[in-house]
């Protein structure tokens, strides 16, 4: 799964800011177990191969160490067989993360390596500090839209002409831990989320 990724460094042209997904995984009990560790030097050649088969518009191996080099930036794989599957970029802020590249092997899609990534990002949150997990997807990646969905995240704004490659929208969608009075009032862009739900 891969969806887009969050805007690279300054310095550099912007993709996809979403964490990037391109393919929405399956049923998790169906799947596959995968070990998630934090991502060290060696696995790079990996990671980007799966960037690269993933995006339109991929991630560098220096966009990569650009974030990581981040002290709030944190890298992820997903392991099975002393292979990685997937991976997932994200940043730690006071009260949220902030995902900004998410991806699975083509090989390995809809065998549930998505589903175990974002519960390992969801087991990441806490009562007292943060409790909620934020991140944008193109609005042309449906995929990505209805995966995150699934896994409770809303779509709470619009970023208009979003990306440096492209006029497209984004949408930014949000995961929390502890729902208020206030997170009730739904969210109704006019996306392809809304119109899927409409043909249903």
């Amino acid at each position: 799964m891969s969806w887009g990724h969050s805007p690279k460094p300054p310095s550099r042209h912007s993709s996809d800011p979403t964490p990037h997904q391109s393919d929405a995984d399956g049923d998790l009990s169906a799947g596959l177990k995968v070990q998630i560790r934090w991502l060290i030097r060696r696995d790079m050649p990996e990671v980007l191969e799966i960037e690269r088969a993933s995006f339109e518009q991929p991630w560098t191996e220096e966009d990569f160490l650009g974030h990581l080099r981040q002290r709030n930036c944190i890298g992820m794989v997903a392991e099975h067989n002393q292979r990685i599957v997937g991976f997932m970029i994200y940043e730690l802020h006071k009260a949220r993360l902030q995902l900004l590249n998410f991806a699975t092997s083509v090989d390995f899609r809809r065998l549930g390596v998505g589903l175990q990534m974002v519960a390992k990002l969801v087991d990441k949150l806490s009562q007292q500090r943060r409790q909620e997990i934020l991140l944008e997807v193109r609005e042309s990646n449906l995929q990505a839209q209805l995966f995150f969905k699934a896994q409770d995240f809303r779509a709470v704004r619009v970023l208009r002409t979003h990306y440096d490659d492209t006029t497209e929208d984004a949408y930014v969608m949000r995961y929390r831990l502890y729902e208020t009075a206030a997170d009730t009032i739904p969210f109704q862009p006019q996306n392809r989320i809304d119109f899927y739900n409409d043909a249903a």
